[in-house]
């Protein structure tokens, strides 16, 4: 059984974020930018949108 992969939104500032929202469903994280920290958060399973 594999485990549940995490939705990561990245960067949203706008109506972006819910044209994404339709598309993928709720974000489990989401991150203000692209640093160390969100880079470290991302699995290899994981699927990352960026705004």
């Amino acid at each position: 059984m594999l485990p549940p992969r995490c939705v990561h939104y990245i960067g949203f500032k706008d109506d972006r974020y819910w044209n994404a929202f339709r598309i993928w469903g709720g974000p489990v994280m989401i991150h203000r930018r692209w640093d160390r920290i969100a880079k470290h958060d991302i699995g290899p399973d994981d699927v990352a949108i960026f705004g």
